[in-house]
């Protein structure tokens, strides 16, 4: 069972570019055949945990967005 950050504990110093640019590094090392069989999943899994975290992120930034909007409108 892979386990899912919540929204609200992304360490100190996570960054949703800095994983994009490593999800996009591992496609294009898949893409290009430069991995073993098993590397390549090895390195997909890691993209798939990737992709996770990113949605984790920007749900919670969903989150924050529409609470701000929420308290706007009842100004």
């Amino acid at each position: 069972m892979v386990k899912r950050k919540s929204a609200s504990n992304f360490e100190e110093g996570w960054n949703y570019e800095a994983k994009v640019v490593e999800i996009e590094g591992i496609i294009t090392r898949i893409e290009a055949g430069e991995l073993e069989l098993e590397a390549v999943f090895e390195q997909f899994a890691s993209a798939v945990e990737y992709l996770r975290q990113c949605e984790g992120f920007l749900q919670q930034r969903q989150q924050q967005v529409d609470l701000l909007i929420e308290t706007l409108s009842q100004e």
